[in-house]
């Protein structure tokens, strides 16, 4: 045998361990009372805050080998863990512990002619596969979350942020072993060799469900390669639609806001369609405040009728999410050729209106498909602690098993519960 596939038995092996013990562990977790894992959510943000000086050393490593591979100062950004970025991590694990635990939740009741009284309990989803890229806090984020709503996790973070990562689950793990409940409810992949993740995602015995956090191509190999449940977005092709009975000053500042807040995440805007209507009047208005945030315009050809210093968008434009300061500008003739457009071009993730029209704001929440849709308010709220579901693990764009930001509830599934009082069917 040679060294190559004496490596890739030996990865197999170390990955099957762990969704082996991670399917242990969450036998335990699903009985876990509510109270105990508050309790370790606590100790792990007091174990966080305590060795916060640890945490930056390993981080520095990583930064250190991001700077000699000449990565990008955003992707080094994202990376870097500061007394206040941990601080701030520490700060989401304590409002994790203070949100309502799902788990057997009962959600209703019914009687039945016979007697029988049926209902349905929450349950968690039993082990949890998250692949994802370059934030430190994902690590300590989805930990988080799946110890709350009950389910063990398998982390496989990038190669990037691989000491850091390690470092968080280390932390983590010694505060779950504090209050006895076990160490491998939360593991983390220990090797940056990509074949540990296909190995991962053949562990369909072990694992319930993959969620992939990051680009596009991670995402799409994830999904091509698991004999698991992927639940995924691919990308956030977002739109606004400024409607002819838009209030003009406000469209500009959910433009603004949905564009150049944080151009670099799935929730901001990418494509701007603007009713013919007012088009003449509220581009150039909208076209100044981008220029003086150094947003480039991509624009069809009435928009370029309209503004002249635009450069002219292919079709391939209204595909694309940017993740940058460049927008997409769209004329379109009325309402329906705007639903027209999101249907074709979009990516299910965030689409928003911009309407005095009750009526035209109804229809837009009705027949727009994508799983965030919005009423005169920004793209930027498509998110799981914006929405008031205190934290999420991502956001889903399939219907199965969920569908826009996925918070605790999203990490449980539901069985049926079922009193009966000696009753055989007949």
């Amino acid at each position: 045998m040679t060294s190559a596939s004496t490596n890739m038995t030996n990865i197999a092996a170390q990955m099957t361990e762990l969704g082996r013990n991670a399917r242990l562990a969450a036998a335990v977790l699903a009985r876990t009372p509510t109270d105990v894992k508050n309790r370790a959510l606590l100790a792990m943000k007091d174990a966080l805050l305590r060795d916060g000086a640890l945490l930056i050393r390993e981080n520095e490593k990583d930064l250190a080998s991001a700077r000699d591979l000449g990565l990008s100062q955003a992707m080094i950004d994202r990376l870097t863990l500061t007394e206040a970025t941990i601080t701030g991590i520490a700060k989401g694990l304590a409002e994790v512990a203070a949100l309502p635990d799902p788990v057997g939740k009962v959600l209703s009741m019914w009687r039945r002619p016979n007697g029988l009284l049926v209902g349905r309990m929450r349950i968690p989803l039993g082990v949890i596969g998250i692949i994802y890229e370059s934030r430190p806090n994902v690590t300590a984020d989805a930990a988080a979350l799946c110890l709350k709503s009950g389910n063990a996790v398998i982390l496989r973070g990038g190669s990037e942020a691989i000491h850091s990562n390690l470092a968080i689950a280390r932390i983590l793990r010694e505060a779950l072993r504090t209050l006895t409940l076990p160490e491998t409810a939360i593991q983390i992949v220990p090797t940056t060799d990509r074949e540990a993740v296909y190995e991962l995602l053949q562990l369909e015995e072990f694992i319930d469900v993959i969620i992939p956090r990051g680009g596009e191509e991670l995402i799409r190999a994830v999904v091509r390669d698991s004999k698991i449940p992927v639940i995924k977005h691919y990308k956030g092709v977002c739109h606004l639609f400024v409607d002819e009975s838009a209030d003009p000053d406000m469209a500009v500042r959910i433009c603004m806001n949905a564009k150049t807040q944080r151009p670099g995440v799935c929730n901001a805007l990418e494509t701007l369609l603007v009713h013919e209507a007012v088009a003449g009047t509220f581009l150039p208005l909208a076209a100044g405040k981008l220029r003086e945030a150094g947003v480039v315009i991509r624009g069809c050809e009435k928009t370029r009728t309209i503004l002249p210093e635009a450069e002219a968008a292919d079709e391939e434009d209204w595909y694309r999410e940017y993740l940058d300061l460049i927008l997409a500008v769209r004329v379109v003739r009325d309402f329906d050729e705007a639903i027209a457009h999101i249907e074709k071009y979009g990516s299910l993730h965030t689409e928003a209106i911009v309407t005095e029209n009750y009526g035209r704001a109804q229809r837009f929440l009705q027949e727009v498909n994508s799983s965030t849709v919005l009423v005169n308010a920004s793209t930027r709220f498509s998110d799981g602690f914006e929405l008031g579901l205190g934290a999420e693990i991502g956001i889903s764009t399939t219907k199965l098993h969920a569908f826009g930001p996925m918070g605790l509830e999203e990490l449980t599934t539901t069985k049926f519960i079922i009193y009966g009082n000696g009753q055989i069917r007949t």
